[in-house]
């Protein structure tokens, strides 16, 4: 394996922890990177170059992990959060499963049409409009003074009411946490809260997937290219530890307003490329 190669795995590792937690949309950044640039598929093959995108996805959660371990390990019960309410009333493991639960169900049921007809420069850049659109309209008609600022103060119909908005990110480019972050904001939650509740949530719905598409394409790793998911898995997840504590300072200053042009003007600058 040359350097070149592991430089790939670096700079595909540094975009997908950049942007998988920012409402940008992780996936839409590797398709343009990989599709129009680095093209991994050429190198390793169409099902390795496929679960090596899962193994950096796996690095991003890993982070989450280490960021908010403590939550995480009190929602199985190995850790006790002290947030000042009685415990029948604090977020608990059925929160994050309420939430899960319509994307889990949709993602599975269309997983196949997904791959087939939304994997593409063009659709992602729809995505990136109509993602930004929703983030837009989450800060100009969201609650002025939101009712819920703690993840304690989150109800399971506020839980499910954001899982069904996360559905959207289904799309290719439109961003998870985009998504959530908006429909939590538009639904009565501040804007840390609505994100800590987007990683929180993450973390059992992106490794669950990816650990299921790793089984499926086990066959197609090769001793060959271990360093190549290595480096990538280790980028992924230096780069995504920046990135969420960068983000969870910044969302609560400036809101979603920022991210949405950049996605506008990425958007617009791909239409050019792809379209003219």
């Amino acid at each position: 394996m040359e350097l070149f190669d592991l430089i790939k795995a670096l700079i595909l590792g540094f975009v997908e922890g950049m942007t998988e937690f920012a409402p940008v949309s992780s996936t839409g950044h590797l398709i343009i990177v990989d599709d129009m640039w680095l093209k991994t598929e050429e190198f390793l093959g169409k099902y390795p170059a496929i679960t090596f995108k899962i193994v950096i996805q796996l690095g991003s959660i890993l982070a989450v992990v280490v960021v908010f371990w403590k939550r995480l390990f009190s929602l199985v019960g190995l850790y006790k959060v002290d947030s000042g309410v009685k415990m029948s009333e604090s977020f608990n493991l059925l929160h994050v499963i309420v939430g899960m639960l319509p994307a889990v169900i949709l993602g599975f049921a269309f997983k196949d049409l997904i791959d087939d007809y939304l994997f593409g420069v063009e659709t992602v850049i729809y995505a990136l409009v109509a993602g930004a659109l929703l983030m837009i309209a989450a800060d100009k008609f969201g609650p002025k003074k939101p009712r819920v600022q703690t993840l304690d103060q989150i109800t399971y119909k506020q839980a499910f009411t954001v899982g069904l908005v996360q559905c959207l990110s289904l799309w290719p480019g439109f961003s998870r946490s985009g998504a959530t972050i908006s429909g939590g904001v538009l639904f009565g939650m501040n804007h840390r809260t609505a994100a800590d509740f987007t990683f929180i949530m993450a973390v059992p719905i992106m490794m669950g997937a990816s650990l299921v598409s790793v089984m499926k394409n086990w066959e197609y790793m090769s001793m060959d290219d271990i360093g190549f998911y290595v480096v990538g898995f280790l980028s992924a997840f230096v780069f995504a530890l920046i990135s969420i504590r960068f983000f969870l300072k910044l969302i609560s200053k400036v809101k979603l307003m920022p991210f949405a042009i950049y996605r506008i003007v990425l958007a617009a600058i791909l239409a050019v490329i792809v379209f003219l």
